[in-house]
């Protein structure tokens, strides 16, 4: 299948495969559209759901540790920050548990 409009097929050209799932647990129906034709369904959707646990993890970053941006782009610069900004969390954390402060309860 290849995507239809003219701005769509200008940008993506290619032919994309669409896999549909039914999830067993709540009986909805997810469909996804892919551009890898040799691995079956199953394994698109183990991806898929590997991949929204990526977004989740970003998610909460965003909220809880207040990145907004990295200010590095290599993935040592990356790690770095994220691991600068959890040990802080972690030390916001204890302090909040160990000395009580109605202000910030």
């Amino acid at each position: 299948m290849a995507l239809s409009g003219l701005y769509n097929q200008q940008k993506y050209p290619d032919h994309l495969r669409r896999v549909r799932f039914k999830n067993p647990e709540t009986g909805k129906t997810l469909i996804f559209l892919t551009h890898l034709f040799g691995p079956p369904p199953a394994t698109i959707c183990a991806l898929y759901k590997a991949r929204w646990q990526v977004e989740l993890f970003f998610k909460w970053i965003k909220q809880h540790l207040r990145i907004k941006q990295f200010y590095g782009t290599s993935e040592n610069a990356v790690k770095a920050q994220i691991w600068t900004a959890i040990s802080m969390y972690v030390l916001v954390a204890i302090i909040k548990k160990r000395l009580p402060c109605p202000h910030y309860s």
